[in-house]
């Protein structure tokens, strides 16, 4: 599937922006180092690897706008070390950098000339892109990790089309990769259905449509449902 593209995506951008903000902002120095839902990181990790990912993807930003290659990050192992290096800061401090690092972004974001949206930039993962798409990466981060911050945001807070665009992307990742049992997904809160899986033998899973998003991304367990690989 495409991904969605710049002008699909940023209003889901700035909804996301506001709802990790906000959450962050509730934080006090304890809570900033308890556990998020994601194996290993504290709440700390979660947010400044958010910061720190909104200045990679300016780094993209930047290569669309001037022509001059900007990785996103200087390597895997900086990636993890300025994460690691940032997790244990007070809360009030996490807040300051995400929202610094959310104000560059929107600049760069901004500063982008019409033409320069179809430029092509490079991921982390080293599949080559349209700048039309950094948008959309950002928005996954945003509204996914709001969720593992286990700080006030839902999965069922996800805008209903964002989920549809979320569950459309999973879906063809793990059809396309391989290795996933084959299931119809078939929303009670939707008339359309989905399905990952080439193999015969389908089984059908009913459930809103969020908590079957959150079955495929590994952020909550759903009742009768298969194990699936990891998603990202």
């Amino acid at each position: 599937m495409s991904a969605p593209g710049h002008e699909t995506a940023l209003p889901w951008l700035r909804t996301g922006t506001a709802a990790v903000r906000a959450a962050v902002a509730g934080l006090d120095d304890a809570a900033a180092r308890e556990p998020s839902a994601l194996p290993g990181w504290t709440r700390g990790h979660v947010v400044t690897h958010l910061a720190r990912n909104a200045d990679a993807l300016v780094n993209l930003l930047t290569w669309a706008r001037t022509g001059e290659e900007r990785p996103m990050y200087a390597s895997p192992e900086q990636r993890t070390a300025d994460i690691e290096e940032g997790a244990g800061r007070p809360a009030g401090i996490l807040a300051k950098d995400l929202d610094a690092a959310g104000d560059r972004l929107d600049a760069a974001l901004a500063a982008l000339p019409g033409a320069a949206w179809e430029a092509p930039v490079r991921t982390a993962q080293g599949r080559t892109v349209a700048a039309s798409v950094v948008p959309w990466m950002r928005v996954r981060e945003l509204w996914i990790h709001a969720v593992d911050l286990r700080a006030g945001v839902a999965l069922g807070d996800l805008p209903p089309d964002l989920v549809d665009a979320l569950l459309d992307e999973v879906t063809a990742t793990f059809t396309a990769r391989g290795g996933a049992p084959a299931v119809v997904l078939a929303p009670m809160d939707r008339d359309r259905t989905w399905r990952i899986g080439v193999d015969d033998g389908v089984a059908t899973l009913r459930a809103p449509a969020a908590d079957l998003l959150g079955w495929l991304t590994g952020r909550a367990p759903l009742d009768g449902a298969p194990a699936v690989p990891p998603w990202l």
